[in-house]
């Protein structure tokens, strides 16, 4: 199946099945969204994968009822960094160091040059700015999973604030950004029978 095969037959899932997801696609999947493009690569967000079944109870009330988060294999959750700053970037130079093998003081440049754009943002930017690198890893996970016939509904449709209370995000210096219930549909949800409905290339793409 090629690619644009793959995001032909993917859709939002309205009901999904009680087929769970096993561990080595799970994983796979997830290092899809690890492997994600990010600014500077600093990936200032975490992913929470939630198979408790009382945990996902418990956030329904903050999902508006969308029985997606109870009936799917797994929910996943896209939590950005509260704090970006200084030691976000110190966090990413200490990996990159230990990856390329190279000294700190090489590396202290690269160090300033980030810190300096980020600083340059206000504290609502840098807040914004992760929730958008968490976005990044998202359509990312969306397009793999689609290719591993995994299907997918992401949400933006929830109480926010309640999620980071029921998961104890704020004490862990994060907050959630989006949603994703996986697994496989069910044979009875009848969104699998309708069109894909997108616009045609020419009312999307600008050449110049």
């Amino acid at each position: 199946m090629t690619i644009l095969d793959a995001l032909d037959w993917r859709y939002a899932v309205k009901q999904f099945s009680d087929e769970k997801i096993i561990p080595s696609e799970l994983e796979y999947l997830l290092n899809a969204a690890r492997l994600s493009a990010s600014s500077y690569g600093l990936q200032p967000y975490r992913i929470v994968v939630i198979e408790s079944k009382s945990i996902r109870q418990q956030l329904l009330p903050f999902s508006y009822g969308q029985q997606q988060i109870e009936q799917s294999s797994h929910l996943l959750v896209f939590a950005a960094q509260t704090c970006v700053g200084d030691a976000t970037v110190d966090r990413y130079i200490a990996q990159y160091a230990k990856i390329s093998n190279k000294p700190h003081s090489e590396l202290i440049n690269f160090s300033n040059h980030m810190k300096s754009a980020l600083a340059a943002k206000t504290a609502k930017e840098r807040q914004e700015w992760a929730h958008q690198q968490a976005y990044i890893a998202l359509g990312n996970l969306l397009t793999c999973a689609a290719i591993m016939k995994i299907d997918s509904c992401p949400m933006t449709g929830i109480d926010s604030a309640g999620y980071d209370a029921v998961l104890g995000l704020e004490e862990k210096g994060l907050t959630t950004s989006v949603i994703c219930p996986i697994g496989r549909r069910h044979h009875k949800d009848m969104q699998a029978h309708n069109p894909k409905v997108r616009f045609d290339y020419a009312e999307i793409v600008m050449e110049i």
